[in-house]
């Protein structure tokens, strides 16, 4: 009898092959001009950021050695003590947070709102010049409109931090709606004419329909408002009268002269006014990094 062979099997990849290789090989490979690139825009956040919190725990002879990047040698935490004394930090990072606040609610407030009709009445002159009109904004420089400001918020009554919150959300508006109106035109409008359909309002549908659908912009949106707030010093030094209700990037100006040779102080008091928007951006930055991508693809 003769035997018959079995036909040989095919050759099975090595199971213990490492998947990241096979990744690697179906992409192209590491894009290592891309990559040497991305380094180097993270050594220059890093540095500065390592310099930062150095200078903040040396002493005042260390300070001015000319060794920034040498560590702390003995570990000084006073700078902070004095630099909070200095700059009344509690009373300035109160009107600081305060004024980020308004900012933060009104801009997603009337942002959301304003993207919302324009969107949905695309098809109307009206709305759709509104959009234009919002748009060209973004390329009229604060310095332009900086007098009739000032002399509006101080015939108004506004030349306070409620005052510089409100100037804010409204120069964040025109970028705001940009980014909402994108994110809206990915929300299918059949949710809304279903709700329209069981005899939901425009305001019910905006409020129990749209507006948890937009929390990843919300959270985009968000971010963006309250570090340009945090961080300005402009509009704050122009608008608000008392100096006793200065936020802290203009208390920490008006103290610079008494920083003038003990950096360490100037350097904690820059690290105490930084921390906060470090802290928010690193909770929201999944969230703003979703809101972005996902208003700019279609669906």
């Amino acid at each position: 009898m003769t035997s018959v062979e079995a036909p040989p099997r095919p050759r099975m990849s090595d199971p213990a092959a490492p998947r990241g290789a096979a990744r690697r090989r179906r992409l192209g490979g590491t894009n290592w001009p891309l990559t040497i690139l991305l380094l180097l825009a993270t050594l220059t956040v890093l540095a500065p950021l390592y310099v930062t919190l150095s200078m903040a725990f040396k002493t005042s002879e260390q300070a001015v050695d000319g060794e920034a990047f040498a560590l702390p040698a003995p570990f000084n935490p006073q700078s902070f003590a004095v630099a909070w004394e200095l700059t009344r930090f509690p009373v300035s990072f109160g009107i600081s947070l305060a004024v980020a606040a308004i900012t933060v609610v009104l801009t997603l407030f009337l942002s959301s709102l304003a993207a919302y009709a324009i969107v949905r009445n695309w098809d109307r002159r009206l709305f759709r010049w509104s959009l234009f009109y919002l748009l060209a904004a973004l390329f009229l420089p604060f310095p332009v409109v900086a007098l009739p400001q000032i002399q509006l918020t101080a015939m108004t009554g506004l030349d306070n931090p409620i005052g510089v919150g409100i100037l804010h959300a409204m120069f964040q508006l025109s970028f705001s709606v940009l980014l909402y109106t994108a994110y809206l035109r990915s929300i299918p409008i059949e949710l809304e004419e279903s709700a329209r359909i069981d005899g939901a309002t425009t305001w019910q549908i905006f409020r129990r329909i749209i507006l948890p659908l937009l929390g990843p912009m919300n959270a985009t949106v968000g971010i963006f408002a309250f570090l340009a707030s945090w961080n300005d010093f402009m509009l704050p030094s122009l608008i608000t009268a008392d100096p006793a209700l200065q936020t802290l990037p203009v208390v920490q100006n008006i103290f610079q002269s008494q920083f003038g040779t003990n950096y360490n102080v100037a350097f904690a008091s820059y690290l105490m006014a930084m921390a906060p928007t470090i802290i928010v951006y690193l909770i929201a930055q999944r969230w703003v990094i979703s809101g972005i991508t996902q208003g700019a693809v279609k669906h």
